[in-house]
């Protein structure tokens, strides 16, 4: 089989193309990406040699290249990553957003279309949903309306109605997953974990945002990426899975956790104003994949978060150059220039 990967020099897609190639050697991955702030080659030097992975330096709403790139790849299956997909800078930057996520989820639609593609699978968040009371009794389910209340997640809200209008109307192979707030190597520094971790490891001050006790779902990436396999082989053409872990951890008990692990003082701990449209709590229900496809998460926040800090603690190589890559100080980004 031959996959299109997009966005895979990014965090997940980094990791479900180490995921792929290690599970199924004999298959092939053409990884488009156009390396953005958030695009990483460095993260999969390790394979750069493998004759069955190769790279393609390009924009997933360049309809025309990619069109020819699955034509002449011949591509069975295409994986969808290719996101801007932090909040903060969607505060400053909307447009991008709305380019990247809807319209260039769109181009790539348009080709997968015409290039007759097998399987179309698309990567959601669990955002799109809106959020919900910190002491509320329930879990999102697949078929739940979307609330979007940020900018990011309102073009993933609708590059998902494009996702489905493909199918519908075009008969397109279509999957989606929502996943939860994913942690793993390779995470760039803007994210709340590994900038957690880095920081403490150079003494500096960790930022919560003053909603500190709001809560978030935990997943490991590479339980994600087992997801994300099962849909595609076996997930059902036109319908949507959750991927979530149920562990809830508050930034608050995040912070402590990798403070703890470091042996570094609570004293790093310093509050910053709270993001416009911060949401409080997420949390999916995954029936749907368990009863279908028989899915569990197997990695622990626990043992997880011991792996990922010893991650960033070996791998200093990696991220000391990305140290500053795509924020300013309290994640305001810097303005593009016109």
């Amino acid at each position: 089989m031959k996959l299109l990967v997009t966005g895979g020099a990014g965090f997940i897609g980094s990791n479900f193309i180490h995921y792929w190639l290690e599970k199924y050697p004999d298959d092939q991955i053409i990884n488009l990406d156009l390396l953005t702030y958030a695009g990483v080659l460095e993260s999969l030097k390790d394979i750069a040699d493998n004759s069955n992975y190769k790279f393609v330096k390009g924009d997933i709403g360049d309809l025309k290249r990619n069109r020819k790139l699955l034509q002449r790849e011949r591509v069975d299956v295409i994986v969808n990553f290719a996101a801007e997909s932090h909040n903060g800078r969607a505060m400053i930057e909307p447009d991008i957003f709305v380019k990247t996520n809807v319209l260039g989820t769109q181009m790539l639609l348009e080709a997968a279309k015409d290039a007759g593609i097998k399987r179309f699978h698309h990567i959601s968040t669990c955002e799109v949903f809106g959020d919900m009371a910190l002491d509320e009794n329930k879990a999102f389910k697949e078929s739940d309306p979307y609330m979007p209340k940020t900018p990011y997640n309102a073009s993933k809200a609708a590059a998902n109605h494009e996702v489905m209008a493909y199918f519908h109307t075009f008969k397109l192979p279509v999957t989606i997953s929502h996943c939860s707030n994913n942690y793993g190597a390779y995470q760039l520094l803007e994210k709340v974990i590994p900038r957690f971790i880095t920081n403490a490891i150079q003494d500096q001050k960790l930022p919560l945002f003053k909603s500190s006790h709001n809560k978030r779902e935990w997943l490991h990436t590479q339980d994600h990426c087992r997801g994300i396999d099962l849909i595609i082989r076996k997930g059902r053409i036109g319908q949507a899975y959750n991927i979530g872990s149920g562990v809830e951890k508050s930034i608050e008990e995040v912070a402590q956790a990798v403070l703890k692990r470091l042996n570094k003082p609570e004293s790093l701990k310093t509050y910053i104003e709270d993001r416009p449209g911060h949401d409080r709590r997420y949390l999916l229900d995954t029936t749907k994949i368990r009863k279908e496809l028989g899915w569990e998460s197997e990695i622990d926040f626990e043992n997880g978060l011991d792996q990922v800090v010893d991650w960033y603690v070996k791998n200093e190589n990696w991220w000391r150059p990305l140290v500053g890559r795509g924020f300013i100080e309290n994640y305001k980004y810097v303005k593009r220039e016109k």
